[in-house]
């Protein structure tokens, strides 16, 4: 056995604790930010929020997944592999974007050279995997959810990419640890201030490629019951809910290590895990904050605010780039 163990690379091995370490991450982050967004809502809009269910309601999220594994899993008169591996599609990249994204000084699982591309070509599986719910759904609600989204993403990655691309611009690279490493450690050493137009492209593209209010137009319930996801029960819905609790947090993480300086901060570099999660969370925190207080947006005006405003700023922004760094 220990022979057999000694032929295995050193960094598969890396990986692989790297994979387990994420799939337990990507369930306990789940539970923890259904608690926290349903106490976020109720702070905001003076509602108690769960506090039943264990000490100030911290079971209730518990105890709703245990509801969801034992629930019937329905399948509608649609296309029923569609409909199955549609939510399966929706989950099977995190771990992969996940794996790439470096929470601290050399604390990543896979540190590839293509790094962000690895997670912006990966993440847009979660638009097929919309669309493949709501043409499997079989209702129209559910396929309205689903060319809803196909729109919006096609709109929104668009000015996501062009801010992306201003910032490797100024570093030259695509190496998630290598932007990391041309911040400095305190917060006017890092790209929001050199970059505002595309740090605030970024945000608001954000919001729209995870699908949060106000741009929840795939699964607005004041239109279309519940969009893309109406027909699904059990897990089904369930992955579908982790997915978009991940999606929130790659997001965060991505734009906390292009424009937040990633896992530096002051004091020692082994704290700089602990800088990391705090930026991200604080973004995830500040997405919960402009779900509960704004009004969903018309479909016109989701795609004129890509379309009309933020694609000819971010290419203004990615030419005064360009111009910059050849000067």
């Amino acid at each position: 056995m220990n022979s057999m163990i000694q032929f295995i690379p050193l960094e598969l091995i890396h990986i692989l604790i790297g994979l387990v370490a994420i799939l337990a991450f990507i369930g306990v982050n789940g539970l923890a930010l259904v608690y926290v967004e349903r106490k976020v809502a109720g702070f905001i809009q003076r509602r108690p929020g769960p506090y039943e269910v264990g000490p100030w309601g911290i079971l209730q999220t518990l105890a709703d997944a245990v509801k969801l594994m034992g629930k019937q899993l329905f399948s509608p008169s649609g296309d029923r592999l569609l409909f199955w591996v549609a939510p399966m599609l929706a989950f099977a990249p995190l771990p992969l974007l996940f794996m790439a994204i470096p929470v601290g000084k050399n604390l990543v699982a896979f540190d590839a050279n293509l790094g962000l591309i690895l997670i912006l070509a990966f993440s847009g599986l979660n638009v097929l995997a919309l669309c493949l719910a709501g043409w499997g759904s079989y209702n129209k609600w559910s396929l309205l959810g689903a060319v809803r989204s196909v729109s919006q993403a096609v709109a929104y990655e668009i000015p996501m990419l062009l801010a992306v691309l201003a910032v490797t611009l100024m570093t030259g690279t695509l190496q998630l640890s290598a932007i990391v490493d041309a911040q400095g450690a305190w917060p006017w050493q890092w790209h929001w201030l050199t970059q505002p137009a595309g740090f605030i492209i970024y945000l608001i593209c954000a919001l729209a490629e995870t699908n949060r209010a106000p741009f929840d137009l795939p699964e607005a319930e004041s239109e279309l019951t519940a969009g893309f996801h109406t027909e699904y029960s059990g897990m089904g819905f369930g992955l579908f809910f982790l997915a978009e609790y991940s999606s929130m947090v790659v997001v965060s993480s991505v734009c906390t290590i292009l424009f937040l300086g990633g896992w530096k901060g002051p004091g020692p570099e082994i704290l700089g895990f602990i800088w990391f999660f705090a930026k991200v969370y604080g973004l995830v925190l500040l997405m919960m904050w402009v779900r509960w207080t704004f009004p969903r947006v018309r479909f016109d005006q989701l795609l004129n605010i890509s379309w009309r405003w933020l694609i000819p700023l971010s290419l203004f922004n990615l030419l005064y780039v360009a111009a910059v760094v050849k000067i």
